[in-house]
């Protein structure tokens, strides 16, 4: 059984899903163009309603604070190929043009250490910090030891660069404020552009709240590093220790919940987060919210404190994308031991994540592999979502899902759609574990007014003690226009797929269940 530890080289995701899935995968070329075919496909049958003027009435007096999300049909995955075979979300040539305009229009570098900083993990380097970051368009370069600092504020046009992570750490100093931020930019409200923050280690510093029981102040505080209402940035080869919230927030200036539909103003938007490991977060080690053209690569987060939350109630996951969050695209990352390995959501009163692109995940041991849902939109007396939507999925992983402590009345799955519509999941390999008990639970289920879902080529294996490999739940709620091809179960499984009667548009083709092979010869 495969086992990742919270120091897990996530450049060697791209490598480990491949020789997981190697007899089932094909080439990355030929599953981008089935997973853009069956997302094509999918659209045609899925329609939103349009809002109501009085909608529109009911939110103008809010507008100062949010924006009025519309409804749009997504017509593409925008996955391309360079020809080295590099897959990428078709706008980063202009998140590349803003790079190299940065280095432009740096004016100088600046070592800490030529303003006063020791890094000697005990002298406080606030000032020097701000001395050598000044007003920006500079590099500040880090050396390698454990840098003390109050927080960093990173004015536009700033590389904060240091040696790499576990040589140059930064760490939140004891006297801070629960409600700090160890790095962030400086202009939550009025915004900033072109910031960068490379190769180190950001520790918050989590044990000088003295085992307080929630450890985050609320809002987008509280975390290692957060880019809020900022226009092309960059998180490249960071670490993220022990924050109160989050490791990594992509985040809009306040988190607003003024309903589905609306958007908090203020979102960053064109953010790329690559190489990045995290563990110990008090919620999440990724997440995103009211922010756009995002794109998470070639990053693990594990090992999740779960203490911003009550205990045994930790929604924690390793990668979020969370309220308002659009046009997001995640390749090649993993996750271990988190709540959800990836979440896309909402809360209730807010608008869900929309047009989310996934290539390529490895999770390990999360007790929800994968869990797509709009909460509050869920029931049949709740309001259905005007907003959860367009999500594809490609070339997937979920190795043993478990029970956690975090959420401890949440069963083992390793993928759930509740309440989201137009949602394609193209190759996903489920390896359970034999001597685990599952208690008869499904291993996928698409439930809760989900519709307009596809699975296509699912392979399910190693279950002993598992009910059905796909569930789709009927009742008031049900789920309803759901396509399943290509599932393929092992002999330890006496049903592939569990239908309930009343779904409407239920569509089951190449059902499989292998039998069982004999040693002997």
């Amino acid at each position: 059984m495969i086992s990742l530890d919270k120091h897990h080289d996530p450049l060697t995701n791209k490598k480990l899903i491949g020789q997981l899935r190697k007899k089932h995968a094909v080439t990355d070329s030929e599953n981008l163009l089935t997973s853009e075919n069956l997302f094509r496909e999918s659209l045609k049958k899925g329609r939103q309603r349009k809002g109501t003027l009085f909608e529109w009435l009911k939110y103008a007096t809010k507008s100062i604070g949010i924006k009025r999300v519309r409804y749009y049909e997504v017509l593409t995955t925008d996955w391309e190929k360079d020809e080295q075979n590099n897959i990428f979300p078709r706008w980063i040539s202009k998140l590349n043009e803003q790079y190299e305009m940065l280095y432009r229009y740096i004016k100088e570098e600046a070592n800490v250490l030529d303003y006063g900083a020791v890094g000697d993990g005990v002298t406080d380097n606030t000032e020097a910090f701000r001395k050598a970051i000044g007003k920006g368009r500079v590099i500040v370069r880090v050396p390698e030891g454990k840098f003390v600092t109050k927080g960093i504020k990173l004015p536009s046009w700033t590389i904060l660069l240091g040696e790499g992570k576990g040589k140059t750490t930064l760490q939140l100093h004891e006297d801070s404020p629960k409600a700090e931020w160890l790095v962030t930019n400086k202009n939550h409200f009025t915004g900033n552009r072109n910031i960068a923050v490379k190769g180190m280690t950001l520790d918050w510093n989590v044990e000088r709240l003295k085992g307080e029981e929630k450890t985050s102040a609320g809002n987008n505080r509280s975390s290692c590093l957060t880019f809020a209402n900022v226009t092309y940035g960059w998180m490249f080869d960071l670490e993220a220790v022990n924050s109160g919230l989050h490791g990594f927030d992509v985040s809009s200036s306040l988190y607003t919940y003024l309903g589905d539909g609306t958007r908090s103003r203020g979102g960053s938007k064109y953010i790329w987060l690559d190489n990045l490991n995290g563990h110990g977060f008090g919620d999440d080690g990724i997440t995103t919210h009211h922010s756009e053209y995002i794109f998470i690569s070639n990053s693990h987060m594990s090992d999740p404190s779960g203490r911003s939350h009550k205990k045994g109630y930790s929604n924690s996951n390793g990668i979020e994308i969370d309220d308002g969050s659009h046009n997001v695209w995640l390749l090649n990352n993993s996750t271990a031991r988190c709540f959800g390995g990836v979440e896309v959501k909402a809360h209730h009163n807010a608008s869900a994540a929309t047009n989310v692109h996934i290539y390529g995940h490895l999770s390990v041991n999360d007790n929800r592999s994968y869990n797509f849902r709009h909460i509050g939109h869920h029931k049949d007396i709740d309001p259905e979502s005007k907003t959860a939507h367009h999500i594809s999925a490609t070339n997937l992983l979920s190795v043993a899902p478990i029970y956690t402590e975090l959420y401890k009345d949440s069963t083992p799955r390793s993928l759930v759609v509740s309440g989201y519509n137009h949602v394609v999941i193209n190759g996903l390999t489920v390896l359970g574990d034999r001597t685990y008990n599952y208690e008869g639970q499904p291993v996928i289920a698409i439930q809760y007014r989900a519709r307009n879902v596809i699975l296509n080529d699912i392979i399910i294996k190693d279950f002993t003690t598992s009910g059905a490999a796909v569930k789709v739940y009927g009742g008031p709620h049900r789920a309803s226009d759901v396509t399943l091809k290509g599932i393929r179960c092992d002999h330890n499984f006496t049903k592939a797929i569990d239908i309930a009667s009343d779904i409407e548009d239920a569509v089951a083709d190449e059902i499989v269940i292998e039998k069982e092979t004999s040693n002997t010869t």
